[in-house]
């Protein structure tokens, strides 16, 4: 009887974390990107691309969260930058006060580029603001092109589809204009790369998407924040 007022409770109080961990990020001038998947699209090894081509000067942090387990964050901190696992002990999803927690011990003008790893769930992140600049869905070819319409709330809040594992197209009944289709009957206006972490191919276009999205972000003077 109470679990609709107890749930949009929830989601309120959420709200309101990530609404100040957004003015924050926007203060300090830190990109904050949510990366969502189903498990197994490929989520790390994508961010273990992504942080391999960067320099080691780069102010670049990673929040990795898991229902258990360390190991995401154990194969992320080999490049040498700052990375934390969250684990949520069987929760499908990672919330704003999550963030606020593990956040504890960084300073955040030392933090340019922040990437959330969501849990492997195409369903409950999707209710969850973060406080990210953006949501950023990844789809790999060895599920069906379906997915956008069978989970459209993620697509629909989701700025970029990162369409993954294209070097297994040969190998699997994968329709790439179908997948692309349906992503835009959700979402038209969706930024979507096709990128393979194992051959390189597509990584330039992602790196580039990342730097014009930084480049984009200027920060905001607010005495309450400073």
């Amino acid at each position: 009887m109470n679990r609709v007022p107890l749930e949009q409770k929830v989601l309120s109080e959420n709200d309101r974390i990530a609404a100040e961990l957004r003015a924050h990020f926007q203060a300090h001038g830190t990109l904050c990107l949510n990366l969502i998947s189903s498990p197994g699209s490929g989520k790390t090894s994508l961010l273990e691309c992504t942080l391999e081509s960067m320099p080691r000067d780069r102010r670049v942090a990673v929040l990795t969260g898991d229902i258990q387990t360390d190991n995401d964050a154990a194969r992320l901190k080999r490049f040498g930058f700052p990375v934390k696992q969250i684990t949520t002990g069987g929760t499908c999803h990672l919330d704003a006060r999550m963030i606020e927690r593990h956040l504890a011990g960084w300073s955040l003008p030392s933090i340019d580029l922040l990437f959330i790893e969501n849990v492997g769930n195409l369903v409950c992140p999707s209710s969850y603001d973060l406080g990210e600049a953006a949501k950023v869905v990844v789809l790999s070819v060895t599920e069906g092109e379906d997915k956008p319409l069978k989970y459209p709330s993620i697509f629909l809040k989701s700025e970029l589809l990162v369409l993954n594992k294209i070097d297994l197209l040969p190998y699997v009944p994968f329709d790439m204009n179908a997948a692309v289709e349906n992503a835009r009957r959700v979402h038209p206006g969706i930024e979507i790369l096709k990128v393979s972490c194992l051959t390189g191919k597509g990584l330039h276009d992602w790196l580039t998407w990342l730097d014009h999205r930084r480049r984009a972000i200027k920060p905001v003077e607010t005495e309450a924040l400073t």
